[in-house]
């Protein structure tokens, strides 16, 4: 498994064989056969800029009834030209991590029962 990878032919994620040459990585789907090749350097996938930021984004999960909680958080690149608006919000509130945009919810079922 090579992270962050997937096939471009066939989406798979797991069965993938990496080689690096020089400045980037030959990569091969055991699945369906497919060869590509992906650069060392992270780019961004809208404007292939490659300034680009590491930043926090928050695992928040209900810990009781309605109450959510940060339970970890997991590296997000966020591109300097594109997510500008992103990387202001987390600039403003630093050291906190960002929070995803979407936040587990409580289904009707569960504030009735």
């Amino acid at each position: 498994m090579i992270l962050g990878a997937r096939c471009p032919e066939c989406g798979e994620s797991e069965a993938l064989r990496g080689a690096r040459r020089d400045d980037i990585i030959d990569l091969t789907c055991e699945a369906c056969g497919e060869q590509w090749v992906r650069p060392l350097t992270k780019h961004c996938p809208r404007c292939e800029g490659d300034d680009l930021q590491t930043v926090p984004l928050a695992i928040v999960e209900r810990s009781r009834g309605t109450q959510l909680s940060v339970v970890g958080t997991r590296p997000i690149d966020l591109c300097t030209n594109c997510d500008s608006p992103t990387l202001q919000k987390y600039h403003a509130n630093r050291p906190n991590p960002l929070m995803p945009s979407a936040l587990p919810t409580v289904g009707e079922e569960q504030m009735n029962g």
